[in-house]
């Protein structure tokens, strides 16, 4: 019985863990996206400003705008350049 007893502890401890793995997999996969996609968007305003300054237009680096030109690409480029340009 009590062999028994050890064995049902053992197979609940191993299916809650698995539980909380699997209910902290999905955030983090989401964090390290979001990273990926803002790192991503720090090259991309980088480029952007390089080639931008042979004809005077430039963003401003910083996380919100690497984040908007990670999650948006392209677009979101032109709507930093928009909202800088020309609503501030």
């Amino acid at each position: 019985m009590d062999a028994l007893h050890t064995v049902i502890t053992v197979v609940v401890a191993v299916l809650l863990l698995w539980l909380v793995i699997k209910l902290f997999a999905t955030p983090i996969k989401w964090a390290l996206k979001l990273l990926l996609n803002a790192l991503l968007g720090f090259v991309m305003l980088f480029i952007f400003n390089f080639l931008g300054g042979f004809i005077g237009l430039s963003i401003t680096v910083g996380w919100i705008s690497a984040i908007v030109a990670g999650l948006l690409g392209i677009p979101g480029i032109i709507l930093l350049l928009l909202i800088e340009n020309f609503f501030i």
